[in-house]
């Protein structure tokens, strides 16, 4: 089969639709062609959380990409400040007319933190180690694993599919071929997935990697997740202090690309939102993540740089339909009329924030202007509980107080304003809230304990697969819908449709379907989220993927 080099549709309107204005054009400041930065220094951000690890593949959330990203690569990446795929640790890839075989050509003199070299059998490494990890507990944490590949070579998950990986082949030093048993169309994006970092193999045999205990509703990682993670990123491993509630990284002298800036990057983790502006404002930290609505503009006014993304994300309410009374359909749009919206945008959202009425941006393929639309009506609402037997039904609402999101800058709020709305119509709210990590993560999305919840999402890449397969392309506990195959059909069909015009067409019914047949969940906002940092910080390239990578920066002196 002749090979042929990728080109998407999506991927080139992904550079016009969210590339980031002149702050995504930041230049390296060099000494002459030493390659060597002028800057030294420490650039101290304020983490918003708690991450979970440092083992890419058991992690899906910002908060642990955040570190992550410093220290890994990927073999696909994004150009600083859009969407539009570049090569990473792979140069180049071609796939076969099929788009079942990709042919990866591989960055030379590349060395992993440990000194041990980077090539195609260490990548093959990773991706047999993924396909080959055994134990129920580690399967369930690999989130975006299961999302593109499906499944294991073993199942032992009941959220396990068929496996779309097949085999990776080492042809030589520079050269791997992976091969899938079906076209999917989240390739080559989901190359680019923090998830699917490359790890160095030594490292993750030396220190059992593939180890993971679960102890009640929680999980132990190995030693190379909590503190030896090793990868080829900008920055190495430097402890986390969680005394000090620190996480330190330090530059790579040896880093193939384009070496940090400063020496050191310190991720200070404060939890508490009033505290991180604080601190902020004191000098103590260089930057922050997510800032309340309300503050944007008197951080402008400070002389902070207040630099805006573009809204590739989503906030939903999802819908436990493990509760009998939520599997009636007529019950979840009851919900959906119940929830005013608007005036949440208006009220809690970051400006330039717009209702959402489904769940991907409009600037994804597949997007259909035409899907149902549920208006706020309170009446309506009431109608529906009772024609369902459902009134004064009684729901357990889960929500994190302790993070600030890209899609929920301020999930308390967020919680008050839906529980009100839903009082109103005669539904009794009980909050519950957990934290982030080691709470509500587990007791959401491995558990399903709760009856509703807030989350959201973060596109990783301009696919509608990304968006819509990955919150409904399989059974979940977070949605209690194993029972709604017919939905998961359609999006594994839609998914697996090669043409454009096909595709397009095919999620176009989906996103219909979800509004009007299966609501698995509603659709809040898309929300612009901030980054912000000092005046004396140069370099700082907003993503609309949240993918900021912290070698371009620079702090003044």
């Amino acid at each position: 089969m002749q090979a042929r080099r990728l080109k998407t549709a999506m991927a080139i309107a992904a550079v016009a639709a969210l590339a980031v204005g002149a702050a995504g054009c930041a230049k390296s400041e060099r000494d002459g062609d030493s390659g060597e930065a002028k800057t030294g220094g420490t650039f101290i951000f304020a983490g918003a959380g708690d991450p979970k690890n440092f083992d890419p593949i058991f992690n899906d959330d910002g908060e642990s990409f955040r570190p992550v990203r410093q220290m890994f690569d990927t073999l696909v990446s994004h150009k600083p400040g859009t969407a539009e795929l570049q090569g990473g640790l792979a140069e180049s890839w071609e796939h076969d007319p099929e788009g079942k075989v990709w042919t990866f050509k591989l960055r030379q003199g590349v060395k992993f933190h440990d000194g041990t070299p980077f090539d195609a059998a260490a990548v093959c490494f990773n991706f047999d180690r993924w396909y080959n990890m055994k134990g129920a507990a580690a399967q369930s944490q690999m989130i975006y694993y299961m999302d593109v590949f499906g499944g294991f070579a073993n199942n032992e998950s009941p959220d396990a599919g068929k496996p779309v990986y097949n085999k990776c082949e080492a042809k030589d030093g520079g050269t791997a071929v992976v091969t899938l048993n079906q076209y999917k169309g989240a390739f080559p994006g989901a190359f680019a997935l923090t998830s699917l970092s490359i790890a160095s193999p030594e490292a993750l045999k030396k220190y059992d990697a593939n180890t993971v205990k679960q102890n009640g509703d929680s999980f132990e990682y190995s030693a190379f997740a909590t503190t030896n993670p090793v990868g080829t990123g900008p920055f190495t491993f430097g402890g986390w202090d969680k005394a000090k509630n620190e996480i330190t990284l330090n530059r790579n002298p040896d880093y193939w690309g384009d070496k940090a800036k400063v020496d050191k990057v310190i991720i200070k983790i404060i939890k508490d939102e009033s505290t991180r502006k604080q601190e902020l404002r004191a000098g103590t930290v260089q930057g922050i993540d997510f800032p309340a609505p309300a503050d944007r503009k008197a951080l402008e006014g400070e002389g902070f740089q207040v630099i805006n993304r573009p809204a590739f994300n989503v906030l939903y309410l999802g819908l436990n339909q493990k509760n009998p009374k939520l599997k009636d359909l007529r019950v979840r749009q009851a919900i959906a009329y119940a929830l005013n919206r608007q005036q949440l945008v208006q009220t809690k959202g970051p400006g330039g924030a717009k209702v959402a009425d489904e769940f991907m941006p409009d600037t994804v393929l597949g997007y259909a202007p035409d899907v149902q639309k549920y208006e706020y009506n309170p009446d309506k609402a009431k109608q529906l509980l009772k024609d369902a037997g459902a009134e004064g039904l009684t729901l357990n609402f889960y929500y994190p107080p302790d993070v600030s999101r890209p899609y929920m800058p301020n999930p308390q709020e967020i919680f008050t304003v839906l529980a009100n709305d839903l009082q109103a119509v005669g539904i009794k709210v009980n909050g519950v809230p957990r934290p982030w990590n080691g709470g509500f993560k587990d007791d959401v999305q491995q558990f399903g304990k709760q009856d509703l919840h807030i989350l959201g999402w973060t596109g990783d890449y301009n696919d509608p697969g990304n968006f819509v397969g990955t919150f409904f392309g399989r059974a979940k506990v977070e949605f209690g819908d194993q029972s709604m195959t017919e939905m998961f059909e359609a999006i594994t069909k839609a998914d697996a449709t090669v043409d454009d015009a096909g595709k397009k067409a095919a999620w176009e019914q989906v996103n219909r379907d979800i509004a009007a047949k299966w609501l698995p969940a509603v659709p809040l906002w898309h929300a612009p989220p901030a980054i912000v940092v000092t005046k004396d910080v140069k370099g700082m390239v907003a993503s609309p993927l949240t993918d900021e990578r912290f070698n371009t920066v620079s702090v003044g002196k």
